[in-house]
């Protein structure tokens, strides 16, 4: 059980004494209250402290800030950056003009890389929802996944019947679906009302890698052609994350991720330079983008010059969906 160590108007700060924090129940309503009140929840750890990748991605699509206590200082977990407490909230520390010390030290443990998988799919109004994510996982580990929640622990064993029944009760369900297999997988799956019964589904498969067991990056199309058969999506971007292998997040720089792939449906010409090739059955082909080695920083210019040919594709009318 957790509580509210300092509520303000701009703030709910929250204190966390453990070796890894995950994204309890508790913690998921704290975050949804401070939606609806216009607070920031800012958990507040020691340096020695990781976010569970759950909360990890809360942090970022809520706006949670992470404060690591250092010594006598404050910083931001994930920027770096240097806070102080001010009018009832942590704020930027105003002449700060670098990274805070604790977040510049080496990591805890030896880096790797985390594969993460991004893909969109449109379901009907009908059938199970979770067969994306059980094939992914499968096609990754080799294994289906052994359990789902809304929150950590997972508190439900792997069954894609009783997702479905979950998420298509709600307008839109946040769920979290662990792997099996002997590299860490986890899985974050967003569910949201498409109209007409139909759901829309943007999942993200991460599996942990260490050193000396590098991620499969040569096998990635025929992997996505796999998926596409039977599972038909929309797009998918593949990058690669330095990190821990057990997929928890340290207050410290690691590395910048990078993108290695992006698919999208249909038989799509890609821009000058950048040719796709065809993955997937006839009935549901995609195109696949290598973009790069997922180290090198030139992937991103390749990304971003791939996604602004594909959006004046669409405006013309000529990009199938």
């Amino acid at each position: 059980m957790s509580t509210v160590d300092v509520l303000t108007e701009q703030a709910m700060v929250v204190l966390q004494d453990r070796p890894v924090v995950p994204l309890t129940a508790w913690l998921a309503e704290a975050l949804a209250d401070c939606g609806e009140t216009g607070r920031t929840l800012q958990l507040v750890t020691p340096l020695d402290s990781r976010l569970s990748l759950p909360l990890r991605a809360a942090a970022a699509g809520t706006g949670m800030q992470w404060v690591v206590r250092d010594g006598a200082g404050y910083y931001e977990g994930l920027t770096g950056r240097p806070l102080q407490w001010s009018d009832g909230t942590f704020v930027p520390v105003p002449e700060a003009r670098d990274y805070a010390p604790g977040f510049t030290t080496r990591p805890g443990a030896p880096i790797g890389a985390q594969l993460s998988l991004t893909y969109r799919i449109r379901y009907g109004a009908e059938g199970n929802v979770g067969g994306a994510v059980e094939r992914l996982l499968k096609l990754l580990t080799g294994l289906a996944p052994t359990g789902w929640g809304p929150a950590e622990p997972l508190s439900h064993t792997w069954r894609a019947d009783l997702l479905t029944e979950y998420a298509r009760g709600r307008n839109g369900a946040r769920l979290f679906v662990v792997g099996d297999g002997p590299r860490p997988a986890q899985a974050i799956c967003e569910f949201t009302g498409a109209g007409g019964g139909a759901m829309a589904e943007v999942g993200t498969a991460t599996i942990g890698y260490t050193h000396e067991d590098p991620p499969p990056v040569q096998h990635l199309p025929s992997l996505v052609g796999a998926l596409a058969g039977e599972q038909p999506i929309l797009s998918l971007f593949a990058q690669l994350i330095p990190g821990r292998s057990d997929l928890t997040t340290e207050p410290r720089w690691t590395g910048a991720p990078g993108p290695l792939a992006m698919a999208v449906s249909g038989t799509v010409a890609g821009p000058p330079g950048l040719p796709g090739q065809q993955v997937g059955p006839a009935r549901a082909p995609l195109t696949f983008f290598p973009l790069g080695d997922g180290r090198s920083p030139e992937g991103w210019q390749r990304h971003r010059t791939l996604m602004q040919h594909l959006r004046s594709a669409q405006a013309a009318g000529v990009a199938p969906g």
